[in-house]
């Protein structure tokens, strides 16, 4: 059977006890005590009760239930109800309770965290088709396709084996059932948190394994799913399992705490509520205490703590408007640590959480948290996507086309359907998965239409790309974050604004250095396939990464590739054509600032009779200046032939160089000499020496330059301090 636990043996006083050391402030609604399963088994054993009336047994169901649902039809609870403790009479828990205390328990966690009638039917039922006679035909028969669908994917989920290598085909089938209705994974969440309130009889080596597998797989899917009530709950259950001295240390820091004389979180609550109660803003205070495992971070963070470590303050209003209203008060009437402010408000987590993190510090210097949040906000800070209740019903005036789709489902799910549809094969699939999993932080970076991407920390440009574009990515060049040019590999932070920059061709390729760039599965695995799909073109980019760096690695910036063509002598007759007003002077164009038409120039007159031609703005100009060198006149005559150096800045691509020489040959400029300098950071620097017949195609050359896709600029070579 699926829930083989027993009763609850847990390590000192509950996890979920947590706010009794910490005393709180009274709660927006009567806390109800943990349900005792030896009285729910007692009311089980006395049999469903006469048909229209409700059952005593899941009165706290139908309590919570309508505390959130107050219009709720409650027959189909109660039909529900009636079906499984009749299917599952006769079994019982290792502890000795009749098993519909399981369902029944698991029920009632969903229903406290606002679940709405159709959940709460499939989880009375979850067990029922894997443990008993009933099948799924008979569920769909008596409570319609949605509660089967419910129910089949949670049988599913029963028959994972998380921490088998051998499973990962198993759990990508199980993760897609829960992209497409996140039910699914809500019924199990509470269904794990049940069984692991009650692992104590358990063998030590067990309990160790599914608490294991509970922090490395459950825990991460209910951070992303938003479910904090579960997620945290879950997380101390683990941590006395896996760390009981440190749990029990844990423990006794709180106990230590809620015998001082003074608490400063309360002290801190009560200011705030004479702030706003001056503001005339509407707000319930509240104390947040800690719970064990955040506790514990905190404490190996900060060392010592102090009493305002030990919960936060949490403001609950009406409305979004009054969110910033009551920051505002705080931060002009208290003292604000601005550092501490976050607006997840404006920008919300990637698991839907909103609301506003600053922090005040008190003239002891001891610093509180303050959370700012509406009450629907708070909702879904606890339950997550539980607390949105069925976001599958269409709209009255939309067709039922049997199509799911879910406008609410957090961006980590979407993400995570589109990029196990792309894996190539279900172990990297799961090896991905894992990694994604690990990432406990995500950032927020905008785009330039004001649109958001949520990435795991460490992201760079190529997740962006990917993230954005999805396989059209293969095309992207480059990026500007905050308005700066930036390779691909560049780290983004919260908060960054990236423009990608996007190729023209179509057959555009991605690099497999991007590889090592990539750290979200979407792009990995996008990547990858490619690679896999192509691999004459992946082993002909790693060949011309080959070649350019035998080439190019050796040779000191500067100096000529010797492959390029010659280089030949700057008074070529008519290069640029220069009168000079000097009779019968050799005149000579300045190799370190190149000068064409019409660049202002001005010459000096050097050893041979020649005179040397400088743009006016050249360094070596003062420093001739200074020498005492005598100023030549001289002025561009009617023929333009000139010769130029231009420097392209460009991001790495296989065929880059062929595309841009083509492009300079199109434009009529004879290449006479070119360096390629060494890539850094997958950017490339180029430099050209150009003959043009025309110094009027100068800028059209520099345009076509531009043009080609990877580069990023073009520009006349700077002149440099020595002289001619």
């Amino acid at each position: 059977m699926s829930a083989e636990a027993t009763n609850s043996v847990t390590p000192g006083p509950m996890p979920g006890a947590v706010s009794g050391p910490v005393t709180p402030t009274a709660p927006r609604r009567k806390a109800r005590p943990r349900i005792d399963l030896r009285r729910l088994g007692r009311a089980a054993l006395l049999g469903p009760a006469a048909r229209g009336r409700l059952p005593d047994a899941i009165s706290h169901v139908v309590e919570a239930h309508r505390a959130h649902h107050p219009d709720a039809d409650l027959e189909p609870l109660r039909h529900a109800y009636v079906l499984a403790e009749s299917s599952h009479r006769g079994q019982m828990r290792k502890s000795g309770e009749p098993y519909i205390t399981h369902p029944l328990a698991v029920t009632l966690i969903l229903a406290e965290l606002g679940a709405e009638t159709t959940t709460l039917t499939a989880s009375l039922l979850h067990d029922t088709v894997e443990d008993t006679d009933v099948t799924l035909d008979q569920v769909r028969d008596q409570f319609g396709e949605e509660v089967r669908y419910l129910v089949d994917g949670v049988t599913k989920l029963e028959k994972v084996d998380y921490g088998a290598a051998a499973e990962p085909e198993t759990f990508r089938k199980m993760l897609v059932a829960t992209g497409n209705d996140v039910r699914v994974m809500s019924i199990k969440l509470a269904d794990r948190l049940h069984n692991m309130r009650t692992l104590g009889v358990m063998r030590p080596e067990k309990q160790e394994r599914i608490a294991k597998v509970t922090r490395d797989v459950l825990i991460p899917l209910a951070e992303r799913l938003g479910v904090q009530a579960l997620k945290t709950e879950l997380e101390d259950l683990v941590f006395a399992i896996l760390h009981p001295e440190e749990y029990a240390h844990t423990r006794e820091l709180i106990v230590r705490n809620a015998a001082r004389a003074d608490d400063p979180l309360a002290e801190v609550a009560d200011e705030v509520r004479g702030v706003l109660r001056e503001a005339d803003i509407a707000a319930e205070v509240l104390i947040r205490p800690r719970h064990f495992v955040s506790l514990h971070r905190v404490s190996r963070k900060r060392g010592r703590l102090r009493g305002s470590d030990f919960g936060r303050v949490l403001v609950l209003v009406n409305e979004d408007a009054d969110c910033y209203g009551v920051l505002g008060e705080l931060h002009t009437c208290m003292k604000p640590v601005v550092s501490e402010f976050k607006d997840f408000i404006a920008v919300p987590k990637f698991n839907l959480y909103q609301s506003l993190h600053t922090a005040v510090a008190r003239e002891d210097g001891q610093v509180v948290e303050v959370l700012i949040r509406t009450h629907q906000m708070h909702k879904v800070a606890e339950a997550g996507v539980v607390a949105l209740g069925n976001p599958y019903a269409p709209a009255p005036e939309d067709p039922a086309d049997g199509e799911r789709v879910d406008p609410t489902r957090p961006g980590w799910l979407s993400r995570l359907l589109d990029w196990q549809e792309a894996a190539p094969d279900p172990d990297h699939f799961w090896s991905t998965l894992r990694e994604d999993l690990a990432q406990d932080r995500e950032i927020t970076v905008f785009r330039p239409d004001g649109g958001t991407l949520g990435l795991p920390e460490g992201a760079t440009c190529v997740d962006a790309a990917y993230a954005q574009y999805g396989e059209d990515a293969h095309a992207c060049i480059g990026a500007r974050v905050n308005g700066r040019l930036a390779t691909l590999s560049t780290v983004l932070r919260d908060g960054d604004t990236v423009q990608l920059l996007m190729g023209q061709d179509p057959a555009s390729e991605p690099s497999r250095e991007w590889l090592e760039h990539a750290h979200t599965p979407g792009a990995r695995i996008a990547i990858q396939r490619w690679l896999t799909a192509h691999p004459a073109q992946a082993e002909s980019q790693q060949s011309e990464t080959r070649i350019a760096e035998d080439r190019t690695a050796p040779r000191p910036v500067g100096v000529p590739d010797p492959d390029a063509a010659p280089e030949q002598p700057a008074d070529r007759p008519g290069t640029g054509h220069v009168l000079a007003e000097l009779p019968g002077a050799t005149v000579r164009l300045a190799r370190c600032c190149t000068p064409v038409p019409p660049d202002e120039i001005t010459g000096f007159a050097v050893r041979g009779g020649a005179v040397t031609v400088h743009r006016v703005e050249c360094a070596a100009v003062a420093r001739m200046k200074d020498g005492g060198r005598a100023e030549i006149g001289v002025r561009w005559g009617e023929a333009a032939e000139c010769r130029v150096t231009l420097v392209a800045e460009s991001f790495v691509r296989p065929h880059l160089l062929a595309d841009l020489t083509e492009a300079m040959a199109s434009e009529g400029a004879e290449i006479v000499s070119a360096t390629v300098e060494p890539p850094t950071q997958q950017q490339v620097r180029h430099t050209y020496t150009v003959q043009l017949p025309d110094a009027g195609h100068l800028p059209a050359l520099m345009r076509a330059m531009r043009n080609v896709a990877g580069v990023y600029d073009v520009s006349r070579a700077q002149p440099q301090p020595q002289g001619g």
